[in-house]
């Protein structure tokens, strides 16, 4: 991608569509550089895109203002089909607020469908980095193939973002975030990189500056500024494991107020940092995060929450043999989305049907039949209730992508997973953790192989997945980094895999 000089820009008159964009030359700004946590873009659709930035000139402030004061700021932004700028497509003014983090989402429209844009921010005198986005292709259209990217499981602690550099280094079309962008654990000794602050996080400041550490992060702000993002939380962006408005354990000690406080300021934290659409912004303790992102005729992306709305994990949680995991009461995403998505589902929208969410999807037990309480194997009759939805509805290529587990694994979707003829219905690919676990390993050997002879790969390096998608199938590469304790080494392509048009299940390439 070019860079381009934060020196141009245009002042007053953002608006005008067409509009030719003078360079601008100026004094050095008397504030400090306010664009520390880069740019980012989400959500498109065939006319629009958010755009994204948060003013901190000091992003570790423990107030978690990143050192702005209480003000208003008036925030100019710009969009180009070049990244010179030389004619600007559209243009405006938004105002960061001290009460949202000095944060902004404009959603930039009047673009034209399955087409790349460049963007930029001014503010206080300073204009941000460049970044890349695209609009999806008109409803009813194709459009081009493209290449969607997804990954998980960040730990600042564990190690450095390579495989986010090496995401951005493939400039995919899109980028899906499938939950732990952060993690609220306090400060742990002898880490590689310490997480600010010696407490895990529970207020709104805290979450603030632990947002404002990871995206300090030049590796993450390259894939974010390469692409348009779709993001979907998992636990830690609250609390690990937690499941709805029952938390996994009592560190640290809190009442019932303080929880649903703590719920309240997650949830803030999260809508501030992330390209989220207005209608995607928090009430209270709640965030409505589930939604459909439909990329014309080729592909519609299911985007699930899989925290908020979940029945307690089974069993006390842990890797279980759990009869009450059976219950046809229990629900992992919920009644009300568990409807949602069938129905969607059963409209045959595009091509492509692909389920982005959190956790794993298909069977996975061990040789004593124990499974993930915290998984889909903890709320078995909500995944059957799930995949015999899309079987009835004639879904043509159920695909589901999942996060959560540190490692790769690629997987079969059975109708019967105890019955080794039971007919492959669907594929799930699972890609590991950006950095969360530690360096991994070399390892592909299937853990419990045997028992699951549906998975059919696995992988302990850390990485992530990058797909191509075209009309006639989807092309899957597992892509891993040997090292996140050194910083810089490029991701490889460890295994290949293709999901044909009409015949569901991974084929090796």
């Amino acid at each position: 991608m070019n860079r381009l000089s934060r020196r141009t820009f245009v002042l007053g008159g953002l608006a005008a569509t067409g509009a030719v964009a003078a360079p601008l030359t100026s004094a050095s700004a008397a504030v400090p550089f306010p664009f520390q946590l880069g740019v980012a873009s989400g959500e498109p659709d065939a006319g629009s895109v958010v755009l994204w930035t948060r003013l901190a000139p000091s992003p570790l402030n423990a107030d978690g203002q990143g050192g702005m004061a209480n003000a208003d700021v008036a925030v100019d932004w710009q969009v180009s089909t070049t990244s010179t700028f030389a004619t600007l497509v559209t243009s405006g003014t938004v105002t960061a607020r001290y009460a949202e983090a000095h944060s902004v989402h404009v959603v930039a429209g009047g673009l034209q469908p399955d087409a790349e844009y460049y963007y930029r921010f001014r503010a206080q005198g300073h204009i941000s980095p460049v970044g890349r986005t695209r609009t999806a292709p008109a409803l009813g259209t194709l459009g081009r193939d493209f290449t969607m990217a997804f990954a998980s499981c960040a730990h600042y602690e564990s190690g450095y973002y390579n495989a986010y550099r090496s995401m951005a280094n493939d400039a995919p079309d899109l980028i899906l975030h499938l939950g732990d962008y952060i993690y609220e654990g306090g400060a742990t000794s002898g880490a590689l990189r310490q997480h600010a602050g010696a407490s895990e996080i529970v207020s709104l400041a805290d979450y603030r500056r632990r947002y404002a550490q990871y995206k300090s992060d030049p590796d993450l702000q390259a894939a974010h500024q390469i692409a348009p993002w779709l993001v979907v939380p998992d636990d830690h962006e609250v609390e690990n494991n937690y499941a709805n408005m029952t938390r996994a354990d009592s560190s640290p000690a809190l009442t019932t107020a303080q929880w649903t406080a703590r719920r309240t300021a997650a949830y803030q934290a999260y809508y501030e940092n992330m390209p989220l659409r207005p209608e995607n912004k928090p009430s209270g303790n709640s965030i409505p995060l589930y939604r459909r992102v439909r990329w014309g005729g080729l592909a519609t992306f299911h985007m699930l929450d899989t925290r908020q709305f979940r029945n307690d994990q089974a069993c006390g949680d842990g890797w279980k043999v759990c009869a009450d995991a059976d219950l046809a009461s229990r629900s992992l995403p919920g009644t009300a989305q568990e409807a949602w998505l069938l129905d969607g589902l059963g409209q045959h929208l595009a091509n492509w049907d692909i389920i982005g969410q959190q956790v794993f999807f298909a069977r996975q037990f061990d040789a004593s039949g124990a499974g993930n309480m915290d998984a889909w194997d903890g709320y078995r009759a909500s995944r059957s209730r799930i995949q015999q939805g899309w079987v009835d509805r004639s879904v043509r290529n159920p695909l589901v992508l999942t996060g959560d587990v540190h490692a790769s694994w690629g997987n079969d979707l059975k109708a019967d997973y105890a019955n080794t003829g039971s007919a492959v219905i669907g594929s799930e690919l699972v890609c590991t953790s950006i950095t969360s676990g530690g360096n991994g390993s070399a390892a592909t050997a299937i853990p419990n192989g045997a028992t699951n002879p549906h998975i059919k790969f696995y992988s302990n390096r850390r990485g992530y997945v990058r797909t191509r998608i075209t009309q006639a199938q989807v092309t899957a590469d597992f892509r891993g980094v040997s090292s996140v304790t050194e910083h810089g080494v490029a991701a490889t392509t460890l295994k290949s895999f293709a999901i044909l048009d009409g015949r569901p299940g991974l084929q090796a390439l």
